[in-house]
Formats: structure tokens, sequence, C-alpha cells
């Protein structure tokens, strides 16, 4: 499989490593600088660019009839403009927030822990996320994941960095430490205990990694995906 990576910083540079592990291989390597792309040796884009990038990036792609995986954070009030490009050119994409496969299972047990919670009105919702100084986006798109997936199961309709201003908000704290690849913590307290889910990154293989499965799995499919999808998580 040719691969070609929007974005060559760190996580491009892992992509990398793991892709021509699995056999594959990279014919492009495009950033900032790149003024020519030839998208005709492209067999699928990996974009792990910037915030101000990734649209211009993944309509280039679906505009070549390329299929692309975006990992990218920060550019979602485009979203919707990549999804209707997407389906008028009959292209493949996938946006995930987080590729890591245990975050996509853990996606699905703040979901499930949603709906067991939604009629206990004693507790109440908070979360925490944890990553490395480097970060731009605050708070991390798997948060805002986790915060949605909240707000579709249960009587919660908004999240809020920092302190929420009503009942019906979801507060979210962000804190930037060292090095730390990603930490998650969804919390329900009551006077009498709470209820915590966490998952915490090791390291960012685990992001790269399942962004070359989602690479992988997309060839020859139409659609607009998720790594729900690509996981069979049902």
């Amino acid at each position: 499989m040719n691969i070609a990576l929007f974005g060559y910083g760190k996580m491009g540079q892992m992509i990398e490593k793991i892709a021509q592990n699995r056999g594959h291989t990279i014919v492009a390597k495009i950033d900032i600088d790149t003024k020519e792309i030839d998208f005709s040796k492209m067999d699928v884009a990996i974009d792990f660019s910037m915030p101000d990038a990734a649209f211009g990036n993944i309509s280039k792609c679906l505009e070549h009839g390329v299929p692309v995986i975006s990992g990218t954070t920060g550019w979602l009030e485009n979203y919707d403009k990549a999804v209707a490009l997407c389906e008028a050119k009959k292209g493949g994409f996938i946006y995930a927030s987080n590729f890591s496969l245990g975050v996509n299972v853990f996606f699905e047990l703040n979901k499930y822990l949603a709906q067991m919670m939604q009629n206990l009105s004693e507790y109440q919702v908070s979360m925490e996320e944890i990553h490395h100084t480097q970060k731009l986006d605050a708070p991390s798109g798997t948060a805002i994941t986790l915060a949605e997936g909240i707000i579709d199961n249960s009587a919660y309709s908004s999240w809020k960095l920092d302190h929420a201003s009503s009942e019906t908000e979801i507060p979210i704290t962000s804190r930037r430490i060292g090095k730390t690849p990603g930490t998650h913590v969804v919390e329900y307290s009551s006077e009498v205990d709470t209820i915590e889910i966490k998952h915490t990154a090791h390291n960012r293989h685990g992001f790269a990694l399942g962004a070359v499965i989602a690479a992988e799995w997309i060839i020859g499919k139409t659609g607009v995906f998720t790594m729900k999808d690509v996981l069979n998580l049902g």
C-alpha cells in the first residue's frame, strides 16, 4: 500500500516506521513547505498536520480520489464540509480524535456508563485530560469526543472548559504536564461515593498503529467512517 503522510512531525515519523514495518511504502511526506503534490501515487493519505491545514489537506485528497485518514484535532468547524465533499466525490474518509485501539474501546465504555448514570441525579459528571506541554488545543479532541458521548446518552447538553455554569454542562479540566502522552478521566461524584473510568496512554505508539490500521481498512471502501467501524465495535 502506498501511503502519503500529511504532516511529518513526531506522529508522522512514528506512522512511517509502523507502516514500513507492516510492509507499506511511504510515497510522500508533505509539510507546510511542500509546493507540489503527486496524488497519482497515493493509495491512501494519513493526515496528522496542523489545525489550520487539516481541512485543506483532506479536501485535496478527496478531490483527487484519495481516501484519507485524519487524526488532526482543532479543525472540526469544517467537519460537515469534509463529510459533504466525501459524499459528493464518493470518497473514503475517517476522522478520529484518537486512533488508539484502547481509547476507542474507552469511548464505547464511556457511552454505556453515561446511559446507566442518566437517571441517577445525585451524581455529577466531570472530566480531566492531561497531555504534554506541546499540545496546542484544549480540551483535547479525545476529551471532546468523550463529552459528546455523554451528551448523546444523558440529560447533559454541553461541555465547558474548566468550571461548568449549569447542571447540564460537563466541566472539563485540561492540564499540560511534561511529556505526558495522554490521560483521560471521566468521574461521576455524589456525596457518598465516586465512580471513575480512566484511560492512560503509555506512549504514542498506539495512536500511530491505529491510524495505519484504519488506512489498511479503508482501501476499496467509500463513505464516511469512524474507528467504531474499523474495529467492529457494534
